[in-house]
């Protein structure tokens, strides 16, 4: 019972990575892997979560032991690194929100039954709602929220699941085939689904900062075993959630040659009717809703973190004039990043897939490079032998530098 509390006073980074995971890549992604290509992707989603651990987890290794973000981590490591890192962040972070608040406002709009609105209006509303609420609330909103959030949604998958098991998968159409995974237009998927699951790698740096945040509250710093304790069990409550996601989609589709659409309100609408089919019409609103709350979540914690992010790159870009702490520098630059990604936003449409695609295969080609800074950075002379990782997980991020390399060599072999 007292780890139980001490799980329960820490809950913070863990839980808002796991807020902000479970978005595109699960409720779009291990959906339609689970619908397109069956039991099969279950080996891809796990092997993802399992090999880009290492990353994720040194943002709450580094920060807890230094009390300094990774992004001052990388500044330490010499300006070379530092501007390949704000070159990342300027590239990938624009095209992650504009999909995030794309696939949102398709759901809002299929919650809410809105028609003859663009998806490109409704999302300016929720930018400017989320933006208020960050700006008032700021981190103290997020995780009180989130809380809530993050178990209920849980909760209603875990039922969902089980019922959707319990009753008979739909019937193949005849002469049904899978469709081939390591042609072009497979591996684009692969692409896609293992540079978002969970969640792209220049996030650990995200979670170094919501670190930073929840160890100025009332409980102080948590030792390192205690703060690994609480990421993890943010970390493998994702990983669940894409199984839960992916099963549901299999149930439901696989075999029936139906294809996710990638109109905004209209997958959105798909995805709910997934959910409804082997339960009943009486959950469609309780399950729209759950669904909504997630990508709403999702787009809380990527705005919030990816403001100050920028504002942390910033800050170690140009060290002499580093005053960008101030309340009102973060409102800023929330409502900058509002302003740059509505712009995305437009120029893409409703066409979620084209933001979904580019913005997840930048995340897949960078990721080795991320990976390998985060290692060097929990591996300087800054930490403690005692609290350096271990020979398993140093074996593991080298596995999972190499993986992405060559996975990502491949696509551009095919490309080519």
């Amino acid at each position: 019972m007292s780890r139980f509390r001490t799980l329960l006073k820490n809950l913070g980074p863990g839980l808002l990575f796991a807020s902000m995971a479970i978005g595109t890549s699960h409720l779009v992604l291990s959906t339609k892997a689970g619908a397109t290509y069956g039991w099969l992707m279950v080996i891809p989603i796990l092997l993802a979560n399992l090999l880009k651990y290492p990353f994720f987890e040194y943002g709450i290794r580094y920060t807890n032991v230094t009390g300094r973000s990774l992004v001052e981590g990388y500044s330490r490591l010499g300006r070379g690194w530092m501007w390949l890192y704000a070159f990342i962040t300027l590239v990938t972070t624009f095209t992650i929100l504009a999909a995030l608040y794309v696939v949102t406002a398709g759901l809002l709009a299929n919650l809410f039954g809105i028609s003859g609105v663009s998806v490109s209006l409704i999302a300016l509303g929720l930018f400017a709602f989320i933006s208020a609420a960050l700006i008032i609330g700021r981190y103290s909103l997020l995780e009180t929220t989130l809380k809530f959030v993050v178990t209920i949604l849980f909760a209603a998958l875990l039922v969902t699941t089980v019922m959707v098991l319990y009753k008979a998968p739909v019937e193949a159409v005849e002469g049904f085939r899978r469709p081939p995974l390591m042609d072009s237009v497979g591996v684009l998927f692969l692409i896609s689904l293992i540079g978002w699951m969970p969640t792209a790698v220049e996030a650990s740096s995200w979670i170094s900062l919501w670190s930073l945040e929840k160890y100025k509250g009332k409980h102080g710093k948590p030792s390192l075993k205690d703060a690994l304790q609480e990421f993890n069990t943010g970390y493998v409550t994702t990983a669940l959630l894409a199984v839960f996601f992916l099963v549901i989609g299999h149930r439901t589709l696989y075999g029936t040659g139906t294809e996710l659409s990638g109109n905004a309100v209209v997958f959105a609408d798909q995805v709910v009717q997934l959910f409804t089919t082997h339960i009943g019409d009486w959950a469609y609103i309780f399950i729209a809703v759950s669904a909504f709350a997630t990508m709403f979540s999702t787009c809380m914690t990527a705005h919030d973190a990816i403001a100050r992010v920028s504002i942390d790159v910033l800050e170690y870009l140009r060290p002499k004039r580093r005053q960008f702490g101030k309340r009102w520098h973060y409102a800023m630059a929330i409502l900058v990043l509002t302003g740059v990604n509505f712009m995305v936003l437009t120029a893409f449409g409703a066409n979620m897939g084209n933001l979904v695609a580019l913005a997840t295969f930048i995340s897949f080609v960078m990721a080795p490079l991320v990976g390998y800074m985060n290692l060097k950075n929990v591996t300087g002379g800054d930490m403690p032998a005692t609290a350096k990782p271990g020979r398993v997980l140093r074996v593991l991020t080298y596995a999972g530098i190499l993986f992405l390399s060559l996975f990502a060599a491949y696509y551009c072999w095919l490309l080519l």
